[in-house]
């Protein structure tokens, strides 16, 4: 059994987080416990607001991407949209279409059918230049299509990739390229789903279509520098603001009568024809006047009763008063009054912008049906992207989306992340494993609930048969993965299949990596001379980097660090299998990872055990790569019921159905895999410590809190273990 183990975390930090942040004591610890200290990442636990997303124009050619779409829409040009097969790319494809589309702009798309390649084609390519397309946005793709890129700009196409995948050596000769993993690209965050980078191309065209657009303007700022009597100095800070994006700043202390006008940096800074901006000017000007004499004359607009227009909570306060009460700048490290007046500032321009801020969260949907499906990290804004798109699926179901969600019995029900990890992204991802998303594609870009609903039937029918395939793959693959896993002593497994169907590459690397803990690679036949591959891998195998030193094998490559996926021609495959075997040979063999501890989040006294612990649980979703499901401990819980599950099914232990009381309530309880601990490390009457998960339970339109038990230890009384 696993070693059970509680990181600890100082009451220092604990009591510094509930003051800093309001929250009580328990979230304090939770947040300490996983590593939620620094201000920028407590954030994206406590807030929900898209104004804390990062600015798409941080992206160094985001500019550009924008310029060239609206040359596109100004000048009546074609555009296609090139996406992926699988749902990140599905999502992403049908967000660019729709968002085009309401610009007026004549959009086409594209996604891979049958058994065409990842990605941008020359096929596809001469299809749309042969229907006059000027211009070509790739989507979830096109970071490594070097020559499909050249070769469109051959046929006088111009060419904007966006991707999230890890680039190579080489960049796309694009008109821009927007991607996250770029070095150099200047976004702080790479770890956005290509769909997550779509919707940060579709803000910044919202942005573009808004009076700030391109404006640029400075913000500017002065207090007192002491308020010491006889001390006059005076603190002034200034900001170069383009699209909401902070581009220069300087804050210069001024000791009246020492320095002259024109030896202040800050005069020099102003003086760059741009227009001013404070929230107070008579406040400002009287402070400059104090700074640099009475003559010194310098034009500024005031922003208050903008503000207050639209931000009626600032009326009548100060910027030192809201200091105290702004929840925005308690994230900012060092905050000071021009960190809030920036703050205002953008909230300010969000709130006069619907289609930035309330319109926005409407399109998060399909970025958090997107960014699950892709098994993107939980982490910094992904978590207020997908959170607020769980939001909107949970109470305004969009209508193309509303049959397939009644067909999985989701409509009304309060969505986590395994209801769309487990229930929708799977069926969007059959119609592309099995060569046809379009289906899934049309369903969301069609006009009717008829064909919505024909749609979704289409694809519910595709997921069933996905489903028989891989039951019926997985059988022919265990063998022979057995064989492989010894073949490489242990520490990597290649399985090839000619029976196996491309779409299913993927999900049976998957299960591999799950059944053996290795890096493990499956190929299928696409026709008699090539050759496909999924690879999938634990955490310290750095996928992409593997498959690059095989990269003069492989027609075509891409990956992120723990998935990726190649095809080649078929000639080539021994020669792989052989370079592969030297290479592996070369590594140790990992099992820590097998010995890996069950880690605690917080240990729960019975008052603390309550149905009112559901909001805790879901204050923290999403969660997923980078943000597990919480962990609780109880000790002292008593079995009072058993119940077992699909014994009859013959397919190793049984799954069991428990009854707990702790404290005050009554619990029901899933323990998956666990019919075999029944009489030997608990049994009814027992008193036991859980380690246990908490969920929503939907049966027969009735919920209910249901826990799903991770361990169980049977307990002991103190005096039992100075016996033992």
């Amino acid at each position: 059994m696993k070693e059970w183990k509680k990181n600890p975390v100082s009451v220092e930090l604990i009591r510094k987080l509930n003051e800093q942040y309001g929250v009580d004591y328990i979230t304090a610890s939770l947040l300490a416990r996983r590593g939620a200290v620094e201000p920028e990442t407590v954030q994206y636990f406590l807030e929900t607001d898209v104004s804390y997303l990062h600015n798409p124009f941080l992206f160094d050619e985001m500019e550009n991407f924008v310029e060239r779409v609206l040359q596109a829409r100004d000048e009546g040009e074609k555009v296609c949209v090139f996406g992926d097969r699988d749902v990140d790319g599905i999502t992403s494809t049908v967000l660019l279409v729709q968002e085009l589309r309401s610009m007026g702009i004549e959009t086409l798309w594209r996604l891979p059918e049958g058994d065409e390649p990842y990605g941008l084609t020359k096929d596809g390519i001469q299809a749309f230049a042969d229907q006059d397309v000027t211009l070509a946005i790739t989507v979830d793709c096109g970071i490594s299509n070097i020559e499909e890129v050249a070769f469109a700009r051959q046929l006088g196409m111009d060419v904007l990739v966006t991707d999230h995948h890890l680039a190579g050596d080489i960049i796309p000769a694009a008109e821009a390229v927007i991607d996250p993993k770029l070095e150099g690209c200047g976004y702080p965050f790479a770890h956005l789903a290509g769909c997550g980078v779509v919707a940060k191309c579709i803000w910044a065209l919202r942005f573009a279509c808004s009076n700030f657009y391109r404006e640029e303007l400075i913000l500017l700022h002065a207090c007192p520098g002491s308020t010491i009597p006889g001390n006059e100095t005076v603190i002034i800070e200034a900001v170069r603001m383009k699209n909401l994006v902070a581009e220069d700043r300087l804050i210069e202390e001024i000791v009246p009568g020492v320095l002259e006008i024109h030896q202040s940096r800050m005069i020099r800074f102003l003086d760059c024809g741009l227009p001013i901006l404070a929230l107070d000017v008579e406040v400002e000007q009287k402070l400059l006047r104090r700074a640099f004499g009475a003559g010194i004359d310098i034009h500024m607009a005031d922003l208050r009763n903008q503000f207050e227009k639209v931000l009626p909570q600032m009326v009548g306060k100060s910027l030192f008063s809201l200091m105290r009460i702004s929840k925005s700048i308690r994230y900012t490290r060092t905050a000071s009054e021009l960190d809030l007046l920036i703050s205002l500032f953008t909230a300010y321009v969000l709130r006069s912008v619907p289609s930035l801020s309330v319109e926005y969260e409407k399109i998060l949907d399909l970025v958090a049906m997107g960014t699950i499906g892709d098994l993107m990290p939980m982490v910094d804004e992904n978590r207020i992207m997908v959170r607020s798109g769980m939001k909107i699926m949970t109470e305004g179901v969009r209508k193309e989306l509303l049959a397939l969600m009644t067909m999985q019995n989701l409509v009304g029900k309060k969505l986590s992340t395994s209801d769309i990890g487990w229930q929708l992204t799977p069926v969007i991802n059959a119609s592309g494993r099995l060569g046809k998303p379009q289906v899934a594609a049309h369903m969301f870009l069609a006009e009717d609930m008829r064909q919505c609903e024909e749609y979704a039937g289409e694809l519910m029918r595709l997921n069933r048969e996905r489903q028989k395939q891989g039951d019926d793959s997985w059988e022919r693959l265990l063998p022979k993965a057995k064989s492989s896993h010894g073949d490489f002593d242990g520490k990597f497994l290649m399985v090839e299949d000619p029976t196996v169907s491309r779409g299913l590459t993927g999900i049976m690397a998957s299960r591999l990596l799950r059944q053996f803990n290795v890096p493990s690679m499956v190929i299928a036949h696409v026709d008699a001379d090539r050759v496909t591959g999924s690879i999938r891998s634990p955490q310290h195998f750095n996928v992409r980097d593997f498959l690059s030193a095989f990269e003069d094998l492989f027609l075509d490559f891409g990956g992120h660090r723990c998935a990726g996926g190649f095809s080649m021609e078929r000639k080539h495959l021994d020669t792989l299998r052989k370079r592969i075997t030297s290479t592996i040979a070369e590594l140790e063999s990992r099992d820590d990872e097998e010995d890996e501890p069950i880690l605690i989040d917080a240990e729960l006294p019975a008052d603390y055990m309550t149905p009112k612990l559901i909001a805790l649980v879901e204050t923290f979703e999403p969660y997923g790569e980078g943000n597990p499901p919480l962990q609780f401990l109880i000790q002292g819980a008593t079995v009072e019921e058993i119940q077992f599950l699909n014994r009859s099914k013959g397919a190793g232990p049984g799954h069991v159905k428990l009854q707990l009381l702790f404290g005050q309530y009554r619990w029901p309880a899933l323990y998956w895999n666990a019919a075999d601990e029944v009489g030997t490390i608990f049994n009814t009457g027992d008193s036991v410590d859980i380690v246990f998960r908490m969920g929503r339970n939907y049966f027969r339109n009735s919920e209910s809190i249901q826990l799903t038990v991770v361990s169980l230890k049977k307990h002991k009384t103190p005096i039992e273990d100075i016996l033992r």
